[in-house]
């Protein structure tokens, strides 16, 4: 469970688009440049968000990306999705049961039930956050992630018989 170099860049080329405003493009080679990514790397990542409609192209003279929807408008747990998929995927468990057929387990798994609420809170602040907001600064975004865990359920404390 991590994320993966094709959701960091991929953000980050959003990012960059969206930093641009809406009615500048961005080429390859141009946010290729100012990211420190290779441009055959940056095309791939503009291919899959193009095709998932988070970004749209023109070509010629004064062709090159832009978003395809507002900053405000574009969710960034939807990228992610696109980009790589979700953290814990319940399909995990019937992947890699070990060397046995079947997780040893399965009926019983504490872990399981521990990636699930990992997931539930990771999809939880990515559902609240777009990409506008996510072109604040850094002390901005870090005083509101910290608003959000603050008034939601991860500041009670867990209770010591589930």
């Amino acid at each position: 469970m991590k994320l993966t170099a094709q959701e960091e860049y991929g953000l980050r080329c959003l990012l960059r688009i969206a930093k641009e405003g809406e009615t500048a493009s961005l080429t390859i080679p141009a946010i290729s440049e100012k990211e420190g990514i290779s441009s055959f790397y940056v095309a791939k990542l503009l291919r899959i968000l193009r095709q998932a409609g988070f970004v749209r192209s023109a070509r010629g003279q004064s062709g090159g990306y832009q978003l395809a929807r507002p900053a405000h408008q574009i969710n960034v747990g939807e990228a992610l999705t696109v980009l790589g998929g979700r953290l814990y995927d319940p399909a995990f468990c019937d992947e890699h049961p070990g060397s046995e057929a079947i997780c040893a387990n399965s009926v019983d798994c504490s872990v399981r039930s521990l990636w699930r609420a990992v997931q539930t809170v990771v999809d939880r602040l990515l559902s609240k956050t777009t990409l506008q907001d996510l072109l604040a600064d850094e002390q901005r975004m870090s005083s509101w992630a910290e608003h959000l865990v603050k008034t939601s359920e991860l500041s009670r404390p867990l209770s010591p018989r589930c």
